[in-house]
């Protein structure tokens, strides 16, 4: 049994959508962004925080995303074509990537809570200025990466792309990518692909939509 606990737009969809690029048969478990479902004594029975994501494969539990990421290509993924294994050259890359994917993901969180979930009158512009700011920071260490290439790796395509694309997917919301034209060029790529757009929740606007530089 293989199951994905996800709320639309959360972290949960990096992993959703590696699921969906995995091709592999799985439940999904979607639940409203809402403490009565993810606090609820039997969501917190299977992840003690009140979480997502949240996978559960037989006997294993993971809810850390990244640690998802790697589970489930170590596990389904044993010819490497989105994982890259130990004894992979572009193994140590692609840990570095897939790690990346939270220092990028963890300001646009920051941006997330003073701009959505905390109450206007106790948002904080410094807060706002700083978090914008380093998320820019790290979007601009990915676009000088992507010079030249298509994708994080050399070789194409893998799983950290899913990683990294969702940070920059959720990070866009709050600051303009358009600046970085090889980020906003490596996103496009990554908004057409089939499992990113059945990630999405389904009342997004068109995800085919481009962004300009």
């Amino acid at each position: 049994m293989l199951k994905l606990y996800h709320c639309p737009n959360a972290r949960s969809m990096r992993s959703l959508w590696l699921l969906y690029e995995l091709n592999i048969d799985f439940e999904l478990v979607e639940m409203p962004f809402d403490q009565k479902y993810t606090r609820s004594p039997e969501y917190l029975s299977v992840h003690p925080l009140g979480r997502v994501p949240c996978l559960v494969h037989d006997q294993t539990t993971l809810y850390e995303s990244g640690a998802i990421c790697q589970y489930l290509c170590e596990t389904f993924d044993k010819e490497d074509k989105l994982g890259r294994s130990l004894g992979h050259k572009e193994h140590a890359e692609w840990l570095q990537w897939l790690h990346y994917a939270e220092t990028v993901a963890v300001h646009g969180a920051s941006l997330v809570q003073q701009n959505i979930i905390i109450a206007e009158e106790l948002r904080s512009p410094v807060v706002i200025k700083l978090e914008s700011r380093r998320l820019e920071k790290a979007i601009e260490v990915l676009n000088d990466h992507l010079n030249g290439r298509e994708y994080l790796l050399e070789s194409g395509f893998s799983a950290v792309d899913t990683a990294v694309g969702y940070s920059i997917h959720m990070g866009s919301m709050f600051i303009k990518i358009s600046e970085y034209k090889n980020v906003v060029s490596y996103y496009n790529k990554l908004k057409n692909r089939e499992a990113f757009r059945k990630s999405l929740p389904k009342d997004v606007n068109d995800p085919l939509e481009e962004i300009e530089v």
